[in-house]
Protein backbone atom coordinates (compact mmCIF):
# COMPACT_ATOMS: atom_id res chain seq x y z
CA UNK A 1 0.00 0.00 0.00
CA UNK A 2 1.22 3.52 -0.91
CA UNK A 3 0.91 6.86 1.38
CA UNK A 4 0.30 9.77 -0.65
CA UNK A 5 0.68 13.04 1.52
CA UNK A 6 -0.07 16.07 -0.29
CA UNK A 7 0.04 19.94 0.49
CA UNK A 8 -3.12 21.28 -0.67
CA UNK A 9 -6.56 20.75 -0.19
CA UNK A 10 -7.73 20.18 -3.92
CA UNK A 11 -5.07 18.30 -4.45
CA UNK A 12 -6.01 15.57 -1.97
CA UNK A 13 -9.55 16.19 -3.23
CA UNK A 14 -8.95 15.60 -6.88
CA UNK A 15 -6.89 12.06 -5.89
CA UNK A 16 -10.02 11.13 -3.37
CA UNK A 17 -12.51 11.68 -6.10
CA UNK A 18 -10.20 9.06 -8.50
CA UNK A 19 -10.30 6.55 -5.77
CA UNK A 20 -12.67 3.92 -5.47
CA UNK A 21 -14.20 1.69 -2.23
CA UNK A 22 -12.80 5.09 -0.25
CA UNK A 23 -13.55 4.95 3.64
CA UNK A 24 -12.15 7.98 5.67
CA UNK A 25 -10.51 8.19 9.57
CA UNK A 26 -9.71 11.17 11.35
CA UNK A 27 -6.41 11.12 13.52
CA UNK A 28 -4.91 13.54 14.92
CA UNK A 29 -6.98 16.01 13.46
CA UNK A 30 -5.64 14.38 9.64
CA UNK A 31 -8.45 12.79 7.45
CA UNK A 32 -6.87 9.82 5.96
CA UNK A 33 -8.75 8.51 3.19
CA UNK A 34 -8.32 5.01 2.51
CA UNK A 35 -9.28 3.10 -1.01
CA UNK A 36 -8.31 1.96 -4.04
CA UNK A 37 -6.18 4.37 -6.79
CA UNK A 38 -5.61 3.60 -10.25
CA UNK A 39 -6.41 -0.20 -9.02
CA UNK A 40 -3.81 -0.25 -6.35
CA UNK A 41 -4.50 -0.11 -2.42
CA UNK A 42 -3.14 3.73 -1.40
CA UNK A 43 -4.47 6.28 1.49
CA UNK A 44 -4.31 9.73 0.67
CA UNK A 45 -3.82 12.62 3.56
CA UNK A 46 -3.08 16.31 3.58
CA UNK A 47 -0.82 16.47 6.91
CA UNK A 48 -0.65 20.50 7.37
CA UNK A 49 2.52 22.77 7.66
CA UNK A 50 5.16 21.84 8.92
CA UNK A 51 7.73 19.55 10.17
CA UNK A 52 5.99 18.44 13.07
CA UNK A 53 2.57 18.10 11.37
CA UNK A 54 4.35 16.02 8.53
CA UNK A 55 6.10 13.80 11.48
CA UNK A 56 2.84 12.72 12.94
CA UNK A 57 1.34 11.97 9.65
CA UNK A 58 4.19 10.05 8.13
CA UNK A 59 3.97 7.87 11.52
CA UNK A 60 0.41 7.23 11.61
CA UNK A 61 0.43 5.99 7.91
CA UNK A 62 3.17 3.48 9.11
CA UNK A 63 1.69 2.59 12.72
CA UNK A 64 -1.84 2.03 11.04
CA UNK A 65 -2.17 1.52 7.56
CA UNK A 66 1.10 -0.39 7.28
CA UNK A 67 1.86 1.62 3.86
CA UNK A 68 5.22 -0.06 2.25
CA UNK A 69 6.03 3.73 0.43
CA UNK A 70 5.50 7.30 1.26
CA UNK A 71 5.26 9.85 -1.35
CA UNK A 72 4.77 13.71 -0.34
CA UNK A 73 3.64 16.42 -2.75
CA UNK A 74 3.57 19.94 -2.39
CA UNK A 75 5.35 23.38 -3.75
CA UNK A 76 8.69 24.88 -2.74
CA UNK A 77 11.22 27.63 -3.39
CA UNK A 78 13.79 27.44 -5.84
CA UNK A 79 17.51 27.82 -4.63
CA UNK A 80 19.20 27.26 -7.95
CA UNK A 81 18.95 29.72 -11.34
CA UNK A 82 18.67 26.83 -13.54
CA UNK A 83 15.25 25.50 -11.73
CA UNK A 84 12.32 28.25 -12.65
CA UNK A 85 8.44 28.53 -11.40
CA UNK A 86 6.48 25.56 -12.58
CA UNK A 87 9.09 23.10 -12.74
CA UNK A 88 9.62 20.09 -10.24
CA UNK A 89 12.27 18.65 -8.13
CA UNK A 90 12.45 14.94 -7.05
CA UNK A 91 14.21 14.66 -4.18
CA UNK A 92 17.17 12.38 -3.76
CA UNK A 93 17.93 13.15 -0.05
CA UNK A 94 16.43 15.26 2.12
CA UNK A 95 17.73 17.26 5.24
CA UNK A 96 16.47 19.76 8.36
CA UNK A 97 18.19 23.35 7.17
CA UNK A 98 17.07 24.76 10.43
CA UNK A 99 18.85 21.83 13.08
CA UNK A 100 21.95 23.37 14.73
CA UNK A 101 23.86 21.76 17.10
CA UNK A 102 27.57 22.71 15.80
CA UNK A 103 28.40 23.69 19.71
CA UNK A 104 28.78 19.71 20.19
CA UNK A 105 30.46 18.90 17.13
CA UNK A 106 27.82 18.54 14.85
CA UNK A 107 27.43 19.87 11.14
CA UNK A 108 24.85 22.20 9.99
CA UNK A 109 21.85 20.37 9.64
CA UNK A 110 22.89 17.20 11.41
CA UNK A 111 20.60 15.73 13.96
CA UNK A 112 22.06 14.85 17.43
CA UNK A 113 22.89 11.16 17.36
CA UNK A 114 21.41 10.42 14.21
CA UNK A 115 23.57 8.12 12.31
CA UNK A 116 22.97 10.30 9.20
CA UNK A 117 22.91 14.08 7.57
CA UNK A 118 20.45 13.52 5.28
CA UNK A 119 17.66 11.16 4.88
CA UNK A 120 18.05 9.46 1.00
CA UNK A 121 15.20 9.24 -0.99
CA UNK A 122 14.33 5.64 -2.74
CA UNK A 123 15.81 4.99 -5.85
CA UNK A 124 13.31 2.90 -7.28
CA UNK A 125 10.50 5.89 -6.80
CA UNK A 126 12.66 8.16 -7.63
CA UNK A 127 13.62 6.61 -11.16
CA UNK A 128 9.37 6.17 -11.69
CA UNK A 129 8.40 9.50 -11.00
CA UNK A 130 10.74 10.90 -12.97
CA UNK A 131 9.91 8.30 -15.92
CA UNK A 132 6.03 9.00 -15.46
CA UNK A 133 6.50 13.02 -15.24
CA UNK A 134 7.97 12.79 -18.72
CA UNK A 135 5.20 11.04 -20.43
CA UNK A 136 2.74 13.09 -18.29
CA UNK A 137 3.78 16.04 -18.20
CA UNK A 138 5.81 16.96 -21.29
CA UNK A 139 5.52 20.30 -21.07
CA UNK A 140 7.07 20.52 -17.54
CA UNK A 141 11.40 20.90 -16.47
CA UNK A 142 11.71 17.91 -13.86
CA UNK A 143 15.11 18.02 -11.88
CA UNK A 144 16.54 15.32 -9.37
CA UNK A 145 18.56 17.15 -6.07
CA UNK A 146 18.31 17.73 -2.46
CA UNK A 147 15.29 18.94 -1.23
CA UNK A 148 15.94 21.24 1.96
CA UNK A 149 13.16 21.47 4.93
CA UNK A 150 12.72 23.61 7.40
CA UNK A 151 9.83 25.37 9.74
CA UNK A 152 10.77 28.87 7.81
CA UNK A 153 9.09 30.40 5.02
CA UNK A 154 12.37 31.51 2.98
CA UNK A 155 11.93 34.88 1.27
CA UNK A 156 15.43 36.30 2.00
CA UNK A 157 18.27 36.87 -0.16
CA UNK A 158 21.04 35.75 1.99
CA UNK A 159 19.49 33.12 3.58
CA UNK A 160 19.05 31.82 0.26
CA UNK A 161 22.45 32.17 -0.44
CA UNK A 162 23.93 30.40 2.93
CA UNK A 163 21.39 27.27 2.12
CA UNK A 164 22.80 26.79 -1.14
CA UNK A 165 26.74 27.30 0.37
CA UNK A 166 26.04 24.97 3.71
CA UNK A 167 23.77 22.14 2.16
CA UNK A 168 23.60 22.77 -1.85
CA UNK A 169 20.10 22.00 -2.01
CA UNK A 170 17.35 22.62 -5.07
CA UNK A 171 14.83 23.65 -3.18
CA UNK A 172 13.21 24.30 0.16
CA UNK A 173 9.97 24.00 1.85
CA UNK A 174 8.39 22.87 5.47
CA UNK A 175 8.10 19.40 5.53
CA UNK A 176 9.79 16.73 3.18
CA UNK A 177 12.78 16.21 5.39
CA UNK A 178 10.74 15.54 8.31
CA UNK A 179 8.61 12.88 6.54
CA UNK A 180 11.98 11.51 5.08
CA UNK A 181 13.01 11.22 8.48
CA UNK A 182 9.67 9.29 9.93
CA UNK A 183 10.23 7.20 6.48
CA UNK A 184 14.15 6.22 7.13
CA UNK A 185 13.22 5.76 10.84
CA UNK A 186 10.41 2.99 10.07
CA UNK A 187 12.32 1.71 6.96
CA UNK A 188 9.71 2.81 4.64
CA UNK A 189 10.63 3.71 1.08
CA UNK A 190 10.06 7.53 0.26
CA UNK A 191 10.01 10.35 -2.19
CA UNK A 192 9.28 13.99 -2.33
CA UNK A 193 7.81 15.95 -5.17
CA UNK A 194 7.88 19.40 -4.91
CA UNK A 195 6.65 22.03 -8.01
CA UNK A 196 8.58 24.92 -7.82
CA UNK A 197 5.94 28.23 -6.77
CA UNK A 198 8.91 31.06 -6.06
CA UNK A 199 13.01 31.58 -6.50
CA UNK A 200 12.96 32.17 -2.38
CA UNK A 201 14.01 35.62 -2.06
CA UNK A 202 11.00 37.45 -2.61
CA UNK A 203 11.93 38.61 -6.16
CA UNK A 204 9.60 36.61 -8.43
CA UNK A 205 5.79 37.26 -8.74
CA UNK A 206 3.71 34.80 -9.82
CA UNK A 207 -0.29 34.51 -10.41
CA UNK A 208 -0.97 31.98 -7.63
CA UNK A 209 -4.00 30.92 -8.37
CA UNK A 210 -3.25 29.88 -11.85
CA UNK A 211 -0.05 28.58 -10.76
CA UNK A 212 -1.45 26.30 -7.70
CA UNK A 213 -4.06 24.84 -10.28
CA UNK A 214 -1.13 23.65 -12.49
CA UNK A 215 0.79 22.91 -10.32
CA UNK A 216 -2.20 20.86 -8.94
CA UNK A 217 -2.65 19.15 -12.57
CA UNK A 218 0.93 18.28 -12.69
CA UNK A 219 1.43 16.27 -9.41
CA UNK A 220 -1.82 14.75 -9.09
CA UNK A 221 -1.06 13.28 -12.84
CA UNK A 222 2.50 12.32 -11.96
CA UNK A 223 1.05 10.77 -8.92
CA UNK A 224 -1.65 8.70 -10.32
CA UNK A 225 0.54 7.09 -13.30
CA UNK A 226 3.21 6.45 -10.33
CA UNK A 227 0.36 4.07 -8.52
CA UNK A 228 -0.19 2.35 -11.83
CA UNK A 229 3.29 1.54 -12.59
CA UNK A 230 4.48 0.45 -9.16
CA UNK A 231 3.94 -2.62 -7.31
CA UNK A 232 4.49 -2.38 -3.99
Amino acid sequence: MIGIIGAMEEEVNQLKEAMEEVSVETKASMDFFRGILEGRPAVVVRSGIGKVNAGICTQILSDVYGVNAVVNTGIAGSLQARINIGDIVLSTDTLQHDVEAEAFGYPAGQIPRMDTLAFPADGRLLACAEECCSLVNPDIRTFRGRVLSGDQFIADGKKKEWLVKTFDGCCTEMEGAAIGQAAYLNGIPFLVVRAISDKADGSASVDYPEFEAKAISHTVALIRAMVRRLEL
